[in-house]
């Protein structure tokens, strides 16, 4: 009898072809992630063994492909080392009196001499007979006993839900613009999910913005990291930049010259880590620079593709999101970054890719990305610790 965790996947069981490089990104991800853990790839699952400590739970309901994972005991798929180990498990939970329970089984190894109604029969009373203090209730019982017959057998009571979607790494690269606000974060998140490995950039603007606004971004890019792994944080100085916008651009067009120059400072990161797309957390029409007409002007600065997963999004379901994977906190500290601050009082909210060039003429726009691409800082934050690790 083992102790193990199953993990089940989803959405990539069903890439046909491309499904062996998928789960097998999925258990390299993992191995990443739980050192110490030996990752074992079965037909329709992964199991893992060595994984004892609290924490690997923690991280593995953080890790972009499981749909789902499963402590369980592993044994010999033979009925009285089922039973042995659904009394293991039934006596870990101490039963009250009047305790509901079920077994549910699922027998996927055929050749297996009884059925699955049978399995369950045959050890539910077996399970009365030794805890007498249950009773058996198939619908919403309390302690819902799970056996998985296959050339193994696995018997368990928990299925504890992960996040889905693709294992990070099998979905390219890009550079991800990320500011200190609530939005940005969310929408690397959400390109993770996808499998995307997300490289994070922030323009920061001292002595526009202080240096505790940079350090709220590293603790961004720290608890994004739980989700999507290890991941650097390329950090551009941009004050010069905007210094340059203030004085020779209108005031309306200050944003969208703002953000067209970023574009440009992306594509340039994107280049040298072989990304090829960028991301941003715009959301349509929440600002004034997030219409149809300020985002087309604003993408047409970069040749690259420009994915915004947060487009149909409204701040509220954003909010909700960024609370459930822990950025909602950092990103409220009352640390403004350099968009923040870098607001006209009236923008032009539909400005035409004419205006927006003709804004910019009076700028040495090549030379402004070469000086903020010259002053780059690489950051490599560690991901914090889970509880009891």
């Amino acid at each position: 009898m083992e102790r193990v965790i199953l993990v089940r996947y989803g959405e990539i069981g069903l890439k046909r072809a491309n499904r062996a490089a998928f789960v097998a990104q999925l258990a390299r991800n993992l191995r990443d992630r739980l050192p110490g853990v030996r990752v074992e790839n079965r037909f329709d699952h992964l199991v893992l063994r060595g994984a004892h400590a609290p924490w690997v739970l923690e991280r593995l309901q953080r890790t972009f492909g499981v749909v789902s994972t499963s402590p369980a005991l592993e044994v010999a798929p033979e009925l009285d080392a089922m039973e042995a180990a659904a009394q293991v498990l039934v006596a870990e939970l101490a039963p009250r009196p009047g305790t509901t329970f079920k077994v549910e089984t699922h027998r996927r190894d055929k050749t297996f001499p009884l059925t699955s109604p049978e399995v369950n029969r045959e050890l539910g009373r077996r399970l009365l007979a030794r805890f007498p203090e249950l009773v058996a209730r198939m619908k919403d019982p309390e302690v819902h006993l799970r056996v998985d017959i296959r050339d193994r057998a696995y018997v368990y009571t928990r299925v504890l839900p992960g996040p889905g979607g693709l294992p990070v790494g099998t979905g390219g690269r890009a550079v991800a613009l990320l500011s200190g606000g609530i939005d940005s974060p969310v929408a690397i998140w959400m390109v993770a999910k996808r499998g995307v490995q997300a490289i994070p950039l922030h323009f920061h603007a001292p002595p526009f913005t202080s240096e505790r606004s940079k350090e709220k971004v590293v603790r961004l890019v720290e608890v994004l990291s739980e989700w999507c792994g290890p991941m650097d944080l390329w950090v551009v100085p941009f004050a010069h930049v905007q210094r340059a916008i203030r004085e020779r651009v209108p005031e309306p067009l200050w944003t969208v010259t703002m953000r067209r120059t970023m574009m440009r400072v992306a594509e340039r990161v994107a280049q040298r880590v072989g990304a090829s797309a960028l991301v941003t957390g715009e959301s349509l029409g929440q600002v004034a620079s997030q219409t149809l007409e300020a985002l087309a002007a604003i993408g047409a600065a970069t040749r690259l593709l420009v994915l915004r997963p947060l487009v149909g999004m409204d701040k509220l379901e954003i909010t909700g999101l960024a609370q459930r994977i822990g950025t909602y906190e950092v990103s409220v500290l009352p640390y403004e970054d350099c968009c923040t601050l870098f607001v006209p009082r009236h923008p032009r909210t539909r400005p035409s890719l004419q205006e927006a060039e003709r804004a910019e003429a009076s700028l040495d726009v090549p030379a402004l990305v070469d000086e903020a691409l010259a002053g780059v800082e690489v950051i490599s934050p560690a991901a914090p610790a889970p509880a009891g690790a």
